[in-house]
């Protein structure tokens, strides 16, 4: 039995069963005098309330611990004051929150740690672009006007490069279609359709080499004798322009289809065979103009080789350069001697 005044004692089970307010329509006085020794009581039995809810909370966190979840992982931890971990919460501030109240309050924000570097706080969607600290002017500036020229001719120059490499488009009907010369397929290769005005599907340009293939503006010089302004005759000779492999400094290639060149040329010298007879001759022209070349080289070699020997000839010969005349006194015919300065040669002289 309860005292009157005496608050129940907690026990070891929670219970947590609804409680009826009192009767005021009794007769009972309202305002209890509380004595000291009963609010040391009440306060005290309080906290061992909240002790023991802890108690319980800290040992089901462990049963779950020990249990596996159904991923079979070890579920996330949660790391108690008591804990020695470098990530364990502030032990002071937790006690001061604690008594005051703010342990479990969710409402307050976050204090600033003052565990971390000063840091500063921004408001992006009020930030305004400076420019880095650069003038600039948002005008564009004096030469706005040939900016913008310069963007619209390079939008135009990629404009005239798209329609070029795009393919033509097909019509609905078949029979309004471009087909191959050799084949009848619809499959056309538009470069060459565009650039050279010959309707050839790849797989015929592949298979006919002897027709279709590209020849180079020197190949069409020397196999088949045409001249610079022919082979720059758009209307007559139609040409492909490729940047030059050997290297990008060099001027392009012009690229000409072979039977258009051969057509060109059979008309031009007025059958292969003449083109062939041209060719013999041509040929000819050069072996004896060179071998005309060889024996003038020859000949003036020759001459520099006499006039070589002649001069070293002529180097070698010696002219005595004799000195005074000697007389022997005990010589009664009185002849003189001269010798030569340079090798000794001596002579008589007979003095008149």
């Amino acid at each position: 039995m309860l005292r009157a005044g005496t608050p129940p004692r907690a026990t070891g089970t929670l219970q947590f069963a609804p409680t009826t307010p009192p009767n005021h329509s009794t007769g009972a006085p309202t305002n209890v005098q509380l004595t000291p020794e009963k609010v040391r009581r009440m306060e005290l039995n309080r906290l061992k309330a909240k002790a023991r809810q802890r108690e319980l909370r800290e040992r089901l966190a462990a049963e779950s611990l020990s249990n596996p979840n159904s991923n079979n992982k070890r579920p996330l931890e949660v790391v108690p004051v008591s804990s020695a971990s470098p990530t364990a919460p502030n032990k002071r501030a937790y006690e001061r929150n604690r008594r005051n109240g703010e342990e479990d309050d969710p409402s307050k924000p976050l204090k600033k740690d003052t565990r971390l570097s000063n840091y500063f706080e921004y408001d992006l969607s009020k930030m305004v672009n400076t420019k880095g600290g650069f003038l600039v002017d948002e005008d564009g500036g004096p030469g706005k006007e040939m900016n913008e020229e310069l963007t619209r001719k390079e939008k135009l120059r990629e404009k005239e490069r798209a329609e070029k490499n795009s393919e033509p488009f097909r019509m609905l009907d078949p029979a309004e279609n471009p087909k191959c010369r050799e084949c009848g397929s619809q499959d056309i290769d538009h470069i060459y359709m565009r650039t050279f005005r010959c309707l050839i599907c790849n797989a015929c340009k592949n298979s006919y080499p002897e027709k279709y293939s590209l020849l180079t503006k020197t190949e069409c010089k020397q196999d088949y004798i045409l001249t610079d302004s022919e082979l720059r005759d758009e209307e007559a000779l139609p040409h492909l322009l490729k940047s030059n492999p050997h290297s990008a400094t060099w001027n392009n290639m012009m690229l000409f289809v072979r039977y258009q060149v051969e057509e060109f040329a059979w008309k031009k010298w007025g059958s292969p065979e003449d083109l062939d007879k041209e060719f013999f001759r041509r040929e000819e022209l050069k072996r004896q103009k060179k071998g005309k070349k060889f024996e003038r080289g020859l000949k003036e070699l020759r001459r520099r080789t006499r006039e070589g020997i002649w001069q070293k000839r002529k180097d070698e010969e010696h002219e005595h350069d004799f000195g005074p005349i000697l007389v022997d006194e005990e010589d009664e015919d009185g002849i003189g001697r001269q010798r030569c300065k340079q090798c000794g040669f001596e002579i008589e002289v007979e003095e008149l």
